[in-house]
């Protein structure tokens, strides 16, 4: 059986942390970051708002994202093997890809290939107070969060609810051990029933 764990949502709202965990704890699973798709610096376009767009599914490169999803589906043994994963190759054996990112539902394919989706929520507030405090390669400049981070957050939400995508809500306020167990035990429940 093979399975596609999406780890959607806000930026800053724990996804990277919950991918982490999960990682470490199913057994033959391995990880694709959408960060990983972002276009060179030179690519990315300067909307109206005078910021670089690096908040749109245009700055990512999904096409290629989804193709390293399909070479997962094709064949996750050696697709963990070349990402230096050593799993079994037992026939049967439960095969796991994780995929994480802030834009994963705003892209038809990719969010069709997920057979598990889940969004992780915050406020306005604690997202600002949360990417405040990290250091980017490339600092925030002043008011790029309410001026461009946050609605674009809000109007990608929106894309992804009117587009119909099922997801299950995660509430990004809980404790990472609430987040981890909540979803740890959910899709362990869905493993077992459908082995």
């Amino acid at each position: 059986m093979k399975y596609i764990i999406g780890i959607g949502g806000v930026t800053n709202g724990g996804k990277t942390t919950l991918t982490r965990r999960l990682l470490k704890s199913l057994p033959a699973s391995c990880v694709v970051h959408q960060d990983d798709f972002y276009k060179p610096q030179d690519q990315i376009e300067v909307g109206e708002d005078g910021f670089k767009q690096w908040d749109v599914i245009t700055a990512i490169d999904m096409d290629s994202m989804v193709n390293t999803v399909k070479a997962w589906l094709e064949n996750p043994v050696k697709f963990a093997r070349s990402h230096g994963v050593n799993v079994s190759s037992n026939p049967g054996e439960t095969q796991i890809l994780i995929v994480e990112g802030f834009l994963l539902y705003n892209n038809k394919m990719m969010a069709d290939l997920c057979t598990h989706r889940y969004y992780v929520t915050i406020p306005a507030s604690e997202c600002k107070k949360r990417r405040s405090s990290r250091n980017y390669t490339i600092p925030d400049p002043p008011g790029l969060f309410e001026g461009h981070v946050w609605p674009m957050y809000l109007k990608h939400k929106k894309e992804m609810e009117d587009s119909s995508v099922e997801v299950v809500y995660l509430d990004g306020l809980k404790s990472k051990d609430e987040l981890f167990n909540q979803v740890y035990e959910e899709i362990q429940n869905k493993l077992l029933n459908c082995s």
